[in-house]
């Protein structure tokens, strides 16, 4: 197997594909297709190992499928993985040594070694890899990113009711590490994780459904992060207090508000001001999608990077380790 010295530059035109496209690959076969229509890139296809998904999803966008993603390796020089988490990093790794470069679906991968074989063989090739933390990418979050400043309180809460699809993980790996990421970015990245407590079970599952973490930073900041699969309406807030000011973030109806004190006030409360942001509402995915390609095109780096994707990996295993130790506890009595 031959190994891609140089990968595509701006020069060329980028071919695309999309490995995995059940509930949310198809909805990045249907970006990549879209931005190819506007004559940047070329959307090669879809694969799936179901042939019956990935022919149903290939005909609704206009696209060949395949159902091995080896087909692809001669023919793209850019893929998005989204296939069970356990897949990743055998697919990533071929495709990375191979010089192409790779989106991969959040979590980067199931274990820190598997995460650790991939930045390798990023590092080697010299390919672009960027993990898919989909929020960091939600109007609502960019528009508030610029006002935050050092954030010193948390109260997260992420309810969704039961997935109608698979599940290869538990609630803390499938749906709580958005906001491990979303939290060690805004505390900032070179701020250590000083301890983790956490709670989980499982309900319906035999894996994790419901669960409750307090991160706490060595710069003093603490997170409390609520995450459920099993509610019965969808929420997705986060609220933080940080020197003279509240914020609320609201991904799933894209808000964002920052509620600050003026200064010079005769009173606290004749100084209240709620900052109401403004928001340019465009889908995540595709803004995540079009961030890969510009990283790729014009030679930068990834806004969310291997490492980022490996730093809430490694957070997230933290919480589930401390959830193992609490249901000690529990089923010991």
């Amino acid at each position: 197997m031959e190994i891609n010295e140089e990968p595509k530059t701006k020069n060329q035109k980028l071919k695309t594909a999309v490995v995995g496209v059940g509930s949310l690959g198809q909805h990045h076969a249907r970006n990549y297709a879209e931005i190819a229509q506007i004559g940047e890139t070329e959307f090669v296809g879809v694969c799936d190992s179901n042939e019956e998904n990935a022919k149903q999803i290939a005909e609704k966008i206009g696209c060949e499928f395949f159902t091995d993603w080896r087909e692809l390796l001669d023919k793209v020089d850019a893929v998005s993985i989204v296939t069970p988490t356990e897949t990743h990093a055998e697919i990533a790794c071929v495709f990375l040594e191979r010089g192409i470069h790779v989106l991969v679906e959040k979590p980067i991968a199931k274990t820190l070694e598997e995460a650790d074989s991939i930045i390798a063989a990023a590092e080697k090739s010299g390919a672009k890899l960027m993990v898919g933390h989909l929020e960091r990418f939600n109007p609502a979050m960019v528009a508030l990113r610029p006002h935050v400043t050092k954030p010193l309180y948390f109260e997260i809460h992420r309810v969704s009711p039961f997935p109608n699809r698979s599940l290869d993980v538990d609630v803390v790996l499938d749906v709580m590490i958005h906001d491990l990421d979303a939290v060690q970015w805004l505390v900032g990245e070179t701020v250590k994780v000083s301890a983790i407590h956490a709670v989980g079970i499982p309900v319906i599952s035999d894996k994790v459904d419901a669960a409750n973490a307090r991160i706490e930073f060595e710069n003093g900041a603490v997170a409390n992060i609520t995450a459920s699969r099993i509610g019965t309406e969808k929420i997705r807030k986060t609220r933080f207090y940080q020197t003279n000011s509240y914020v609320v973030l609201d991904y799933a109806t894209k808000f964002a508000s920052v509620t600050s004190l003026a200064p010079n006030a005769i009173h606290p409360l004749l100084g209240i001001n709620i900052n109401r942001l403004e928001i340019n509402d465009v889908e995540p995915l595709r803004a995540e999608i079009e961030a890969f390609l510009d990283s790729i095109t014009n030679d930068v780096t990834p806004p969310v990077t291997a490492r980022d994707g490996r730093r809430a990996l490694d957070l997230a295993l933290g919480v589930l380790a401390k959830i193992d130790e609490h249901a000690v506890k529990i089923f010991s009595e």
